[in-house]
């Protein structure tokens, strides 16, 4: 049996957390090392998902438009099986008070409630977004450059807590920005901007998510405080986007065999969050 060092959690917090024993030093250099390089590279992938726009131009529109669909799906799975299955469990474990976790959540709700309504940010995944367009592609791309930003630091907060969980945080992230980020695309190019120009801004709103992440590691690694705020605020978030932006979209789907696939797609995304709780344990 391994032999472990163990270190007081967070205040509030009525467990403790268990590390392997720290050799000369080593064993946290190591630990800080790898936190930084797996959140890193987690939001470099995040950002890079954004040239996927490229395939607007290679695959039929109408195709492509129905692929979206249970794309979105997929999301509405990843992202509500993140915050009820890993986000939400280690918030309230982070602390002893209900109450203040609870509180935060409503937080994170209400503040993509407010992004929503007074910074015309919506999330686009549809091709035309017709609705979405006027008043400029400008509005689109604050939108999403904040929303990518709270990306960054939902990621950097998770790999904080575990490398699991800032895995599952990102695949939930990962499913939700393919279909975003293909809209986003339709946006830009509707709004009469050039290809390499859609792409290069697309790509730099996206870019965004790695100065959140990095923010998350500089004041998460000082501040226990930090964590016991920003993961119950992004399972708010997560169940605010998934309850309220993505599943009206898929009510729009009418034929009943697409509606079956759509459950499948959105069961599926839920069932790869607790495969990887399962991995974990």
């Amino acid at each position: 049996m391994k032999n472990y060092i163990t270190h007081p959690g967070p205040p509030l917090s009525g467990r403790e957390y268990q590390f392997p024993p720290d050799k000369g030093g080593w064993g946290v250099v190591r630990r800080f090392m790898l936190t930084w390089f797996y959140t890193l590279v987690s939001v470099i992938a995040i950002s890079l998902v954004s040239l996927i726009g490229v395939f607007l131009l290679a695959v039929n529109r109408e195709k492509l438009q129905k692929i979206l669909l249970y794309l979105v799906s997929f999301a509405v799975g990843g992202l509500f099986g993140d915050a009820f299955l890993h986000i939400l469990p280690e918030a309230f474990a982070e602390t002893s008070s209900y109450l203040f976790t609870s509180v935060w959540i409503l937080a994170g709700i209400f503040l993509f409630f407010v992004l929503e309504k007074f910074f015309r940010f919506r999330h686009c995944h549809d091709l035309g977004c017709e609705g979405h367009i006027k008043p400029v592609a400008i509005m689109n791309l604050i939108g999403d450059g904040a929303h990518n930003l709270l990306d960054g630091l939902i990621i950097g907060a998770s790999f904080l807590v575990s490398p699991a969980l800032g895995l599952a945080t990102t695949l939930a992230v990962f499913f939700h920005e393919i279909p975003q980020e293909i809209g986003d695309f339709g946006v830009l190019l509707h709004s009469g901007i050039p290809i390499k120009k859609a792409l290069m801004f697309n790509f730099l709103s996206a870019s965004l998510a790695v100065l959140g992440a990095v923010f998350a590691l500089l004041v998460g690694q000082k501040s226990l405080l930090f964590n016991q705020i920003i993961l119950p605020l992004a399972s708010g978030g997560f169940i605010y986007i998934a309850g309220s932006d993505l599943i009206p979209e898929l009510h729009q789907e009418m034929n009943r065999k697409r509606n079956l696939w759509q459950f499948l797609a959105l069961i599926l995304g839920i069932g790869i969050m607790a495969l990887l709780l399962m991995m974990e344990r």
